[in-house]
C-alpha cells in the first residue's frame, strides 16, 4: 500500500485498544450511523488555534481527537472531539497537526517511534524573522526523521478559525513528500481553502516568514498617500500662510487644522483614484503596442496593479475626511465672524440695498455642490464592492461593470468636481501666488491625462496607429541587426 493510501485511506478501528481506552476521556461520544465513519484527524495542542482549528474540523465533516499533556484537565474543547494522551492519539490516526510552539517540540522527539509514517503538519510560527537557525518545520523533521512533515495553514489565525472565514482564503503547503502534502490539501480544500503548493520543505522559512509581513499590498498606496499629502501640506502652506504673512502681514495660521487639511484631503483623494486607473490604461497601450496580451508587463507595472484595490480604499478614506471637514466648515469660528462682518459692513453702507445675487455663481455652487455629492456616493459604492462579503456575491460581469465603468465615472465626476471648483479662476493671475499654481489645479493633471487616454483607448484609430508604430520599430530593428 502506497503511503498516500495510507494517509487518505486510514480509519479508526472500531474498538480501541486496552491502552488507549484508560489514557484517554471522551468529551462527547461521537455519533454513530450506517453510514461510513469520518475520517479521523488528530491534533497536538489544546491552546486557542488548536481548538478553532479542531471546530472547523469537526463543523467540515471530521472526527477529532486532540493530544495532550493532561487529558482529564487540558479546559474546554469543542463538542464531539476526544481528547487523549499524545501516544494513544498519535496511534489512532495518520494526519496529525502540530499546534504547539517550537519550544515544546522535545515531547515529540521522545514519541519519534509512535510517529513513523505519520504525516506532521506544523502551523507553527514565529515571533520575528531569523528567530532560530533554521525553519520550525525544518527543525521538527530533524526531530522526527521517519515522519512526513509538512509546513502548512500556519497564515490562518485563532481568529480566522473561530470566525469561520475561510471559503476562498489562500493557503500554502510545503513538503518533501507529495502523497503528504495531497493528504493536507485534501483537508485543506474540504474546509473550503485554496492551497498553494510552494515546493519542497526547504520554503518552510519563508512560509513562517508570510503571518510577519505587516500589510504587504498596503505599503506602495501608504507611501504613495504619505508622500503626496507631505507635498501638498506643504505647497499649500507656503502659498495659503506664509504668502499671506509675507505679502500682506496677515497672520492665517489657524487655517492650517482645518482649511488646509480640506484642500489636502480632496486633492490626495483624487490623485490617489486616477492612479488606480492609470495602470490599467498604461497596461492596455502596452498590450496595443505589442500586438498581443500574452506577454508579461514589467514588474513594476504588475507590482502597481497588485495594489489598486488598496489604493483605491486609501482614496476612499481621504474622501471620507473631506465630506467631515466640509460639514463642520460653517460652525467654524472664522466664518461666522466672516458672514457676520460682511453683514455688518453692507448694513452699514446701505441698509435698504439688498445683497447682489449672483446667478453664474449660483449655478456654479450648485454643480459643484451635486458632482461633489454624486462622486462621494459613487466613491462609497466602490467600496463597498471591493469588500469579501460583497464583491462575492457578484458575478465576474457585475464586478467588472461596477470597477471599471462606474470608476471611471467616478473618477470624471470627481474630475469635473474639481474644474468646477476653479472655473472662474485659472486665468485669474491673482491666483497664482508667486507664479505657483494652486494645489486643485496641480492634482487635476493626473485624473485628465488618464480620462484622456481611456477615450483615446476608445477611438478604433488608436489600435492601427500603434500597430503601425510597433511594426516600423520591428522593421528598424531588423535592418539594425542586419547590419
Amino acid at each position: 500500500m502506497t503511503f498516500f493510501n495510507q494517509c487518505v485511506n486510514k480509519t479508526v478501528d472500531g474498538v480501541m485498544s486496552t491502552e488507549m481506552k484508560t489514557e484517554s476521556m471522551s468529551l462527547q461520544p461521537l455519533a454513530t450511523s450506517g453510514g461510513p465513519k469520518p475520517q479521523l484527524l488528530c491534533i497536538f495542542g489544546t491552546g486557542d488555534l488548536g481548538r478553532s482549528l479542531g471546530l472547523c474540523l469537526l463543523q467540515a465533516g471530521y472526527s477529532v481527537v486532540y493530544g495532550s499533556r493532561r487529558p482529564h484537565s487540558c479546559g474546554p474543547l469543542p463538542q464531539g472531539a476526544q481528547v487523549m494522551s499524545h501516544v494513544a492519539a498519535a496511534q489512532s490516526t495518520s494526519v496529525i497537526f502540530v499546534c504547539v510552539h517550537r519550544e515544546h517540540y522535545q515531547f515529540l522527539e521522545t514519541m519519534a517511534p509512535h510517529l513513523e509514517g505519520k504525516v506532521l503538519v506544523d502551523l507553527s510560527n514565529n515571533l520575528k524573522k531569523d528567530m532560530y537557525p533554521e525553519a520550525n518545520a525544518t527543525y521538527l523533521q530533524r526531530l522526527v526523521p521517519k515522519a512526513a512533515v509538512v509546513k502548512g495553514l500556519n497564515t490562518l489565525s485563532a481568529w480566522v478559525l473561530q470566525n469561520g472565514v475561510l471559503a476562498g482564503k489562500q493557503v500554502y503547503l510545503c513538503g518533501n513528500t507529495a502523497e503528504a502534502k495531497q493528504a493536507v490539501a485534501d483537508v485543506a480544500t474540504k474546509l473550503g481553502l485554496t492551497v498553494l503548493d510552494r515546493g519542497s520543505l526547504s520554503a518552510a522559512r519563508e512560509l513562517e516568514d508570510f503571518p510577519l509581513q505587516l500589510f504587504p499590498q498596503w505599503r506602495l498606496p501608504l507611501r504613495v498617500a504619505v508622500c503626496l499629502t507631505a507635498f501638498f501640506f506643504f505647497y499649500l502652506l507656503i502659498r495659503d500662510v506664509i504668502y499671506a504673512y509675507v505679502e500682506q502681514g496677515k497672520d492665517v495660521s489657524f487655517r492650517i487644522m482645518v482649511a488646509l487639511a480640506n484642500k489636502v484631503f480632496p486633492i490626495v483623494s483624487l490623485v490617489m483614484l486616477s492612479l488606480c486607473y492609470l495602470p490599467g490604461v498604461i497596461a492596455a497601450f502596452l498590450q496595443l503596442y505589442r500586438g498581443t496580451k500574452y506577454k508579461r508587463f514589467p514588474d513594476w507595472l504588475d507590482r502597481w496593479m497588485l495594489c489598486r484595490k488598496q489604493m483605491g480604499l486609501v482614496a476612499l478614506g481621504f474622501a471620507f475626511l473631506h465630506a467631515i471637514y466640509t460639514f463642520i466648515i460653517p460652525i467654524r469660528y472664522a466664518v461666522r465672524h466672516k458672514l457676520i462682518s460682511r453683514v455688518v459692513d453692507e448694513m452699514k453702507n446701505n441698509k435698504t440695498t439688498p445683497f447682489y445675487f449672483d446667478n453664474t455663481e449660483a449655478w456654479g455652487t450648485d454643480s459643484f455642490l451635486v458632482l461633489g455629492i454624486l462622486g462621494f456616493f459613487l466613491y462609497v459604492l466602490l467600496g463597498l464592492t471591493s469588500l469579501p462579503s460583497v464583491g462575492g456575491t457578484l458575478s465576474w460581469r457585475e464586478f467588472n461593470f461596477i470597477q471599471s465603468k462606474l470608476g471611471h465615472l467616478t473618477l470624471f465626476i470627481c474630475t469635473a468636481h474639481g474644474y468646477i471648483y476653479g472655473w472662474n479662476k485659472f486665468l485669474n493671475l491673482s491666483t497664482y501666488k508667486w507664479y505657483t499654481p494652486p494645489g486643485y489645479m496641480l492634482c487635476l493633471i493626473v485624473p485628465s491625462v488618464v480620462l484622456v487616454l481611456k477615450v483615446l483607448l476608445l477611438l478604433p484609430c488608436v489600435d492601427r496607429t500603434l500597430t503601425r508604430i510597433r511594426q516600423g520599430w520591428e522593421r528598424t530593428q531588423s535592418k539594425a541587426t542586419n547590419l
